[in-house]
């Protein structure tokens, strides 16, 4: 069987930084108290208006590379998730490339919504278990303050942007993948929906804008909650299985960052001491497909991973997708 490693890991966020008070103050019907009971977000980062979803990837990419000790020439292959590329022709993936100097990389996106970092991981998994790719960059970035109506507190308060990355081999050396799962249930699209830029939305029209279809919408936000802690929890289950280990075994699970009950009801229901996820999702908001990305790096640079600890990536998102990544380190 062929090792699959990731050889590093980095992330970026913008600078600006946008607090709860901050929407208090934008007039909407809410408050740091509701915001911080209901979600766990504190502050979230908001790109600045040039700034693009391959803007945030190259300065995370440039960091994974670095930390990898690889050259973008020698990449063989670039896979992008997001759900906000600089633009719908070409891909993001395209643009990244162009700015790293890639010039031996094959380029595409991932959409997977909030999954999209594992799916990304999953895809790069297949190409290097065929050896058909030796050096594969995954990054996922997202500028999702552009899809938010600010006058929504169901949505806007939840969203931040930035980006995460990591460059894998089937090099013998390195932190080990050590198995992904990914799953979809299309039946359930509708419930988190962005209807706009899309083949059933164009060409964009005044009306189109004035109907707000171009907003991330949350159509069955009641019925989300349940759905996704069990997702979640089927997810950690089904990474623990492959590798003949049991949940206990793992020292981090670090989650597509959602909302912070979601964590504190799987922790109790599945017996995991809570202290064992580790969250960005106060500081950070919800980034979709980067956020555990952007987590999985934090938590390496800060000391939290350990050599040889096992490390579990839970996601869920709008698709509805969900699935697992299982490291050890």
């Amino acid at each position: 069987m062929t090792n699959i490693t990731i050889l590093g890991t980095g992330s970026h966020v913008p600078a600006k930084v946008l607090h709860n008070s901050d929407l208090e103050k934008m007039g909407l019907d809410t408050s740091d108290e509701w915001i911080t009971r209901r979600t766990g977000v504190k502050e979230r980062r908001i790109a600045e208006p040039d700034s693009a979803a391959s803007d945030l990837a190259f300065i995370a990419s440039q960091k994974a590379l670095d930390t990898a000790g690889v050259a973008a020439d020698s990449l063989d292959m670039i896979i992008f998730a997001t759900i906000t590329p600089d633009t719908a022709c070409p891909s993001a993936a395209n643009w990244l490339q162009a700015r790293l100097n890639a010039v031996n990389a094959v380029t595409f996106d991932i959409t997977a919504a909030c999954s999209g970092f594992i799916f990304a991981l999953n895809v790069a998994e297949q190409y290097l278990k065929n050896q058909s790719c030796r050096t594969i960059l995954v990054v996922a970035a997202e500028v999702m303050s552009r899809t938010l109506n600010w006058k929504d507190r169901t949505t806007c308060i939840l969203w931040g942007d930035g980006a995460g990355a990591a460059v894998l081999s089937n090099a013998p050396d390195g932190h080990r993948l050590l198995s992904t799962a990914v799953h979809t249930d299309g039946s359930q699209g509708k419930d988190l929906l962005l209807p706009g830029g899309g083949s059933r939305t164009t060409p964009i029209s005044h009306e189109s804008v004035d109907e707000g279809r171009h907003y991330l919408n949350m159509i069955e936000a009641k019925y989300s909650f349940k759905t996704a802690v069990q997702y979640f929890s089927d997810a950690i289950i089904e990474g623990a299985r492959q590798n003949a280990l049991d949940v206990h075994d793992v020292a981090w699970f670090i989650p597509h960052q959602a909302n912070i009950r979601m964590f504190q009801y799987i922790a109790k229901a599945m017996r995991i001491p809570f202290n064992k996820f580790y969250l960005t999702l106060q500081k950070y908001g919800n980034i979709s497909s980067a956020s555990c990305a952007i987590a999985l790096d934090e938590a390496v640079c800060d000391g939290s991973i350990r050599k040889g600890d096992i490390v579990c990536m839970p996601v869920f998102g709008g698709g509805l997708t969900w699935g697992s990544a299982m490291l050890r380190w």
